[in-house]
C-alpha cells in the first residue's frame, strides 16, 4: 500500500472494507449474513421503523434484498451466535466477543457504586437477580407485575425494574436473550451467553488492542478518531497505544491521505495490512444513519464531503432533507440523499424527498431508481410513489415512471428571516 493516497483512493479502500461494491449472491443465505455482520464487527439497532429498522439495512445495503427472518435467526435464537451489548450505542456483536467489553462492564459497575444508577438500590437488583435466577430469561413487563409498587423513575418514565435491568446490562451480569417484538428479554448472563464467555474478562489493554484491530481491519483506512469511535472508546491515549503496538507488529501502515488535515497538517491515519485498494468502485446501496461507513459524521465528510445529519428531532418544518434521509452511494461517491417512509397500509414506498449532492453524475438516476425498486421489492410494497420535495425527485419519478404526493412540510419563519 502507498504511503500517500489520494481521497478516491481512501474512499474505493473504506468502501472495500465494508463489504460494498462486492458481486451479490443469487440467494442471500444466513451464512452471507453472519459473514458481513462480523466484517463490520457490529451491528447497531436503532428503533425508528419509517422504512426499515436499523440493524436490517446493512445486511440490505451490501447483499441486496433479502428474507429479514433469517437475520432474526441469527440474533435471537436461544443462544444466537450474537448478542447484544453497549458497543457502538446499543448494538450487536459476535457473543465471543463479549469477554471484549469487559473494561466498559466494570465502569458501569464503577459508576454506579459511586454515584448510583438512577435511584437503584442494592435490594431491587438483588430481587431482580433471583427473579431471573428462579424462572429464566423474562421480558420486563412479565416481571414488573410481581415488583413492589414504586413510582415510575425519571429515564424514559421507564420502571425500576426496566433501569434495574439495564444496569445490569450494562455491567454484565445480564444479558439480551432475545426479543418478542421490540421488546428485550432479559437474562442471567450465563443463562444466555457460551460457557465459555461468560464471566470472561479481558484485561483492558488486549480488549483494546484488540478492539482497534477489529475497527481498523472494517474501516480499511482510518484516522486514529476514526477508530476510538468505531467502538466509543473515548480513549484517545488508550487508542494510540494500541495503534503503536499494530503498527510495531506490521498489522497497520502509516498513510497520509489526501485532504485530511488536522490544524493545517496531514492528519495521522493508518491504513490495515488486509485493506485493498480497488481500481474501480461499482457500488449502489442505500445506507442507514448508522451504518459505519457514515455513522461518524466527521469521518463521512473527510470522505465524501457529505454533510449528514439525521433531522428526526427537528421540528418537521425546519427539516432541510427529510425526517430519516438515507445517504446513497453510487461507485464511490455519496450522489444523493433520500428520505423514504414504508407505507404498508397502502404498500407503496413513499420516496419522501430526495436531493442530489454536488458529486451526483450522469446515470446515477438509473442507479437511485434501481436501488428504490430494490428497496420496495425487499420491503414487500407493491409500487412506489415519489414526492416533489428535492431537486432530484423529477428526474427519480421519471425513471421510475411513478405516481406523484406533496410531502414537503409548510416552513416557517425562523429567527433573522424576513418574510418575501
Amino acid at each position: 500500500m502507498r504511503a500517500r493516497l489520494s481521497r478516491s483512493e481512501a474512499r474505493r479502500i473504506a468502501l472495500r472494507a465494508q463489504g460494498l461494491g462486492a458481486p451479490r449472491p443469487a440467494e442471500v443465505t444466513g451464512v452471507h449474513l453472519r459473514r458481513e455482520i462480523r466484517r463490520m464487527s457490529v451491528l447497531q439497532i436503532d428503533s425508528v421503523n419509517v422504512f426499515a429498522r436499523s440493524h436490517y439495512m446493512p445486511l440490505f445495503s451490501r447483499l441486496g434484498p433479502y428474507d429479514p427472518a433469517k437475520l432474526d435467526r441469527l440474533l435471537f435464537q436461544r443462544r444466537a451466535p450474537f448478542v447484544e451489548y453497549w458497543a457502538h450505542q446499543a448494538s450487536f456483536i459476535d457473543a465471543a466477543d463479549w469477554p471484549l467489553f469487559a473494561f466498559r462492564m466494570q465502569h458501569y459497575r464503577a459508576r454506579h457504586e459511586a454515584k448510583g444508577w438512577r435511584g437503584i438500590d442494592a435490594a431491587t437488583l438483588d430481587w431482580v437477580r433471583g427473579e431471573l435466577a428462579a424462572r429464566g430469561p423474562l421480558r420486563p413487563a412479565q416481571i414488573e407485575d410481581d415488583a413492589s409498587r414504586a413510582p415510575r423513575g425519571p429515564w424514559w418514565d421507564w420502571s425500576v425494574v426496566k433501569s434495574a435491568l439495564e444496569l445490569l446490562w450494562f455491567t454484565g451480569e445480564v444479558a439480551i436473550a432475545g426479543r418478542r417484538g421490540f421488546e428485550r428479554v432479559y437474562g442471567l448472563a450465563e443463562q444466555v451467553l457460551p460457557a465459555s464467555v461468560a464471566g470472561v474478562e479481558a484485561p483492558k489493554d488486549d480488549a483494546v488492542r484488540e478492539l482497534v484491530r477489529r475497527a481498523a481491519r472494517a474501516y480499511g483506512v482510518a484516522t486514529a478518531r476514526d477508530l476510538d469511535d468505531y467502538w466509543r472508546l473515548g480513549d484517545q491515549r488508550a487508542t494510540l497505544q494500541a495503534i503503536g503496538e499494530l503498527v510495531d507488529a506490521g498489522e497497520l501502515q502509516p498513510v497520509q491521505v489526501e485532504g485530511w488535515t488536522r490544524a493545517g497538517r496531514p492528519a495521522p491515519a493508518w491504513v490495515h495490512r488486509e485493506a485493498t485498494l480497488p481500481r474501480t468502485m461499482d457500488a449502489a446501496a442505500l445506507l442507514t444513519p448508522f451504518d459505519p461507513v457514515v455513522w461518524f459524521r466527521d469521518r463521512a465528510e473527510r470522505l465524501f464531503d457529505f454533510s449528514y445529519r439525521i433531522e428526526i428531532y427537528t421540528p418537521a418544518p425546519q427539516r432541510r432533507f427529510g425526517y430519516y434521509s438515507l445517504p446513497a452511494v453510487i461507485g464511490d461517491r455519496v450522489a444523493a440523499r433520500i428520505d423514504l417512509k414504508a407505507d404498508r397500509a397502502a404498500s407503496v414506498l413513499r420516496v419522501q424527498s430526495a436531493w442530489w449532492e454536488p458529486s451526483r453524475l450522469p446515470g446515477d438516476v438509473e442507479r437511485v431508481a434501481g436501488l428504490l425498486r430494490d428497496a420496495a421489492a425487499w420491503q414487500q410494497l407493491e409500487t412506489i410513489s415519489v414526492s416533489r420535495w428535492g431537486d432530484a425527485t423529477d428526474e427519480i419519478a421519471v425513471a421510475l415512471g411513478a405516481e406523484r404526493h406533496d410531502s414537503r412540510p409548510e416552513p416557517v419563519a425562523l429567527a433573522g428571516d424576513e418574510p418575501g
